[in-house]
């Protein structure tokens, strides 16, 4: 009996299967049988799924960010240990993030299309609307302190990243009293991984009705802006990976690149086969302690938590594609917008579940900060399969390279 294809297999057959469906009904004529028949349906189901995304994004948000955080207090380590890992990773978050906007901005792929579907999709968040900067800014603030059951009641994700993070931060500062309330956000976390992983049981269902109800009712030139984001998305991986991660471990700790990436290579390859930094983690952990000569006591700490909370790739990739959005609907971000972007592809990398599936609804996250249509993922959700190995094998590179520059402040021996 031949083997049923798994969930990536699956989203990928629907995927072509729903481009295959989409260019036949883009090559019929607009008042055919055919177009009449299946695009509804096709609205509906892809509607449908971007409902499910939206309905599960506060809760693992409020979960996942609040979680993260609070494990920053599970570990009882110096305070130069602590404080060199937080400033580490981030700084190396923001700056994938901020090359992802660059990068974003320089080539620009997608601007001027102004999809008809985005625009119509769009909410009429505050930062869509024509204000100037100081106006943005004073709506912007005003609209982050709110009463986070109200927030959450209405879907707003900023005040519920901004009550989620607070929430961890004074949970990691009572330390073992609130044990039991950090507890109950790690099981509440796990089910939404379930809850969320149910969902993604129908992601090849929604994968082909919304990539088939967009090309049916787009051009070729969408086609040519998606090869340009994919260009564009994996070149400023491979900056970070190959320039500027190693150029910081050189600086700070003069351990030459070439040697590094002899002795990672195991941790690396594992990461880019599976997609999952949290799969990597025990890999990682031998490679750092083993090959690279890392104290165990530095890399069980900055290790296990990098897993968690440094996802450098992700940042990267999640800012770039909201520009990528917001050229494609037509929207141009200004400057303190563009800033929201990058806190929030960090904030949406910090307690990221560990899962792909888990991604595209932080994905979801950060369109809605600033008002772009999240019915985007559609375009998103089946390339974001083919950037996700390139984008872990950074996570992890990022992890290793944290702990060498750890190690390398606490001057603890690689014995210790």
């Amino acid at each position: 009996m031949p083997r049923r294809p798994g969930l990536n297999g699956q989203i990928l057959l629907a995927a072509l299967a729903g481009l295959l469906v989409g260019v036949y009904l883009n090559l019929a004529a607009d008042d055919s049988p055919a177009r009449a028949v299946w695009l509804p349906p096709l609205q509906l189901l892809g509607g449908l799924f971007v409902d499910l995304l939206k309905m599960v994004l506060v809760p693992l948000v409020l979960a996942s960010v609040a979680s993260g955080v609070a494990s920053l207090g599970d570990h009882e380590q110096s305070d130069r240990i602590w404080r060199t890992t937080l400033l580490y990773y981030l700084g190396t978050t923001a700056l994938a993030a901020g090359l992802g906007l660059g990068l974003m901005n320089l080539f620009a792929p997608g601007q001027g299309l102004s999809l008809a579907m985005f625009r119509d999709a769009m909410g009429s968040g505050p930062a869509l609307a024509p204000l100037g900067l100081g106006e943005f800014l004073t709506h912007f603030l005003h609209g982050l302190f709110v009463n986070p059951f109200k927030a959450m009641a209405e879907g707003a994700v900023m005040p519920t990243v901004v009550f989620a993070l607070l929430l961890g931060l004074a949970i990691a500062r009572l330390g073992e009293s609130a044990s039991r309330l950090r507890q109950l956000l790690d099981d509440a976390l796990n089910v939404m991984l379930v809850l969320i992983g149910g969902i993604m049981r129908l992601a090849p269902i929604g994968v082909f009705a919304l990539l088939a109800h967009l090309v049916a009712t787009q051009t070729t030139a969408l086609f040519a802006s998606l090869a340009g984001f994919i260009a564009v998305a994996v070149g400023g991986l491979l900056i970070h990976g190959l320039v500027l991660l190693p150029g910081l471990l050189w600086l700070l700790t003069r351990h030459r690149p070439r040697a590094f990436y002899g002795h990672a290579q195991e941790a690396l390859l594992t990461a880019f086969a599976t997609c999952s930094s949290s799969a990597t983690l025990a890999v990682t952990l031998r490679v750092a302690c083993e090959h690279l000569r890392v104290a165990p006591r530095v890399a069980r700490f900055v290790l296990p938590l990098g897993a968690t909370v440094n996802m450098d790739g992700t940042a990267l990739y999640e800012a770039g594609a909201a520009l990528f959005v917001a050229n494609l609907a037509g929207v141009e971000l200004n400057l303190l917008q563009q800033l929201v972007v990058c806190l929030m592809a960090m904030l949406a990398s910090v307690g990221a579940p560990g899962l792909p599936s888990a991604g595209m609804v932080t994905m979801v996250m950060v369109l809605q900060s600033v008002g772009l249509p999240v019915e985007a993922i559609g375009i998103l959700l089946p390339i974001d399969r083919l950037i996700d190995a390139v984008r872990t094998a950074v996570n992890v590179e990022g992890d290793l390279v944290g702990s060498l520059i750890v190690h390398r402040v606490s001057g603890l021996p690689a014995d210790d």
